[in-house]
């Protein structure tokens, strides 16, 4: 895992009363069986059931420090991508234990549920949890590895247009199912364009995200756009996002979803 997480030592490998920063990182304490050692959590942390009842310390913009200290934690778990880091500072430098949820790649999703699983000890549940994830997704490689690549627009945000690029956890993801971004090599990873672009570029299919928790009031509407193959063949894909962009062991399963589903517009 990255270097930050080297923060971790003999009085975390026990944790029993954790603050976990982000929907993900709750959703993975769940997975390895310490879901029960979880005393705080931020909005949008619904899954599973039992996180709904969860306190709420915070959100992405801010957190309630005085809330946070009130819980008593022995470990804060926070996510650099989703959490203020100037209440990050803040909480260090009164001598709270913090380490990083920093999942880079599909594969670190397993890293991830065995690192928590030191710190919370369910080291056995949490190795199991791992070894499971990296089967499938294996699986789910060889399965599409040969498919003929196919176009694809990947709408993250209708308003302003954002898609992804790069090594951006989208991006991984529609390249095991052999999806062909015409946006891959963009600047960023996560690019902002316009309508005309994607008319340009002519996908064949195109991905809205759609999540309960992130509803935007901007729809944008492509049946002005005939012209785009997408279009025409009337190739939309809407996964759910609450699975499919947090960086869970559950993502796998709304990517076999996206995959086949892609595969339906491929033949």
């Amino acid at each position: 895992m990255p270097s930050s997480q080297s923060l971790a030592n003999e009085q975390t490998l026990s944790a029993q009363r954790i603050i976990a920063l982000a929907p993900h990182i709750v959703e993975v304490l769940f997975d390895i069986g310490a879901g029960e050692q979880i005393v705080g959590t931020t909005e949008h942390s619904d899954y599973p059931e039992a996180a709904k009842a969860i306190p709420r310390i915070g959100n992405y913009a801010r957190l309630n420090i005085e809330q946070v200290l009130a819980s008593d934690p022995d470990l804060i778990i926070a996510w650099r991508g989703g959490n203020p880091t100037d209440d990050l500072d803040r909480l260090e430098k009164l001598g709270l234990n913090i380490v990083y949820s920093e999942p880079e790649s599909i594969e670190d999703v397993a890293k991830e549920l065995q690192y928590f699983g030191q710190l919370t000890g369910h080291q056995d549940q949490a190795q199991q949890q791992a070894q499971k994830f990296l089967q499938r997704l294996q699986q789910l490689k060889q399965q599409y590895q040969d498919k003929s690549a196919i176009s694809v627009f990947y709408e993250l945000w209708p308003r302003p247009l954002t898609t992804v690029a790069n090594n951006a956890w989208p991006q991984q993801q529609l390249a095991v199912c052999q999806a062909s971004n015409p946006f891959i090599d963009s600047p960023s990873d996560y690019p902002q364009i316009n309508v005309e672009q994607v008319v340009l570029n002519a996908p064949q299919i195109i991905i809205q995200p759609d999540s309960s928790s992130m509803k935007s009031p901007d729809s944008i509407d492509w049946q002005q756009w005939q012209a785009i193959p997408a279009v025409k063949n009337n190739a939309f894909i809407r996964p759910n996002a609450d699975k499919l962009l947090r960086m869970t062991a559950r993502s796998l399963d709304e990517l076999i979803v996206l995959c086949q589903q892609i595969d339906k517009f491929r033949r």
